[in-house]
């Protein structure tokens, strides 16, 4: 009786240890997103990298709450698409990034972010910006988080787990602005067809989202390329007078769009063979920001020509002024623009692009939004 007594007292901190952990593991799986992607979605990860994409110095991340106003590594003043999201469906905080010093602790409770600014969904994109994260290196990353689940949790509940977690796959971008821009000398190689591009784009993507599927992913959310024509450093390039868009890049960024969508409806088919659980959502940001730039009145917003931080010529630099105690670089009121920056929505039109995939039909989103999704 003695010894099984003392047996008892060493293992209940052990015991009460493991409720605790499944009590708050339990708790936290209400929303657990795993997120892909570039500059639009990235929290931090190029901050630990030697790159040329940086958003690490003020004002980037001014309205960002959680920070005080201070740099996290996002390419806007505030909160990302991802971010809105993950804080409309219940996430207790946002995915940190993957390449920030012990972050594996919240693979498990609500996810990893991956994206890295400049990537693309091919190898090469970004290769002028030096260090990036390509998508393929993202889902390396992934496989790696996965491990250390099942490390902790098991291989069945790691299972359980990635079917009720959402992936988020925001990329593509800048494949196609790399396509468009003057070509640079040592960092260019001849320029295909935009047809060709379309194509490898779609096929790499497709190969990528096999590969998650494979290590477990159930639940995607796959987001089209926006209105890259319209965006100030497009029009710039293209000298595309204000209030107007470049239909020649938009051309390029709508056949693409539609390729995507037909390559996910034939994965939805394919994979629902092996598995019923299986769903691809596909978030139609084209036409969402495109309705947001032609009619950013209607939005309650005030500009969707300049970008607030920055010039609208090259080389389009967004940084902090010279009083250090005010960002003299950015705009007064950062709530009634639409572009942040030359590239990048502010958080003003990051909230409503995050409502509308939240809780639009199906012209915004198919064959559902993403609250449904996450509900099934």
């Amino acid at each position: 009786m003695i010894s099984t007594y003392r047996c008892f007292l060493m293992i209940k901190p052990f015991v009460f240890s493991f409720l605790l952990w499944l009590s708050h593991f339990e708790a936290s799986q209400s929303f657990t997103n795993f997120i892909f992607g570039d500059s639009l979605v990235d929290v931090g990860n190029n901050n630990y990298i030697f790159t040329l994409s940086k958003a690490d110095s003020s004002p980037y991340g001014i309205d960002f709450g959680p920070s005080n106003g201070q740099p996290t590594g996002r390419f806007t003043n505030g909160r990302t698409i991802s971010d809105i999201i993950g804080e409309a469906l219940g996430a207790k905080s946002a995915p940190p990034p993957y390449l920030e010093p012990n972050s594996e602790a919240n693979t498990i409770y609500n996810g990893i972010n991956y994206a890295s600014g400049a990537a693309g969904i091919l190898d090469d994109t970004g290769l002028f910006f030096i260090g990036r994260v390509p998508l393929r290196d993202q889902v390396s990353y992934f496989e790696k988080s996965r491990d250390y689940m099942v490390k902790s949790i098991g291989e069945n509940d790691t299972k359980e787990m990635l079917k009720k977690s959402i992936f988020t796959i925001t990329i593509g971008s800048n494949d196609i602005l790399n396509y468009i821009q003057p070509s640079i000398p040592f960092f260019s190689k001849d320029k295909l067809p935009s047809d060709v591009l379309q194509d490898s784009m779609v096929f790499h993507l497709t190969t990528h989202l096999k590969r998650l599927h494979e290590l477990g992913a159930r639940k995607f959310v796959v987001v089209g390329v926006g209105p890259l024509g319209c965006i100030p450093f497009a029009r710039a390039l293209n000298l595309i007078p204000a209030g107007q868009c470049s239909d020649q890049v938009n051309q390029i960024v709508r056949g693409y769009n539609m390729k995507l969508r037909h390559s996910l409806t034939t994965l939805t088919n394919e994979l629902s063979s092996k598995d019923h659980n299986t769903t691809f959502v596909y978030a139609n940001s084209y036409d969402l920001f495109l309705k947001l730039v032609l009619n950013y009145r209607q939005f309650g917003l005030e500009n969707a020509d300049k970008p607030c931080c920055g010039g609208y010529f090259p080389p389009f630099a967004c940084f902090k002024g010279p009083n250090q105690n005010s960002s003299q670089a950015a705009c007064e009121d950062r709530s009634k623009f639409v572009f942040w920056d030359a590239y990048h929505p502010t958080e003003a039109a990051n909230l409503i692009v995050a409502k509308a995939l939240l809780d639009g039909d199906q012209t915004v989103a198919t064959p559902f939004n993403i609250r449904y999704l996450n509900d099934l």
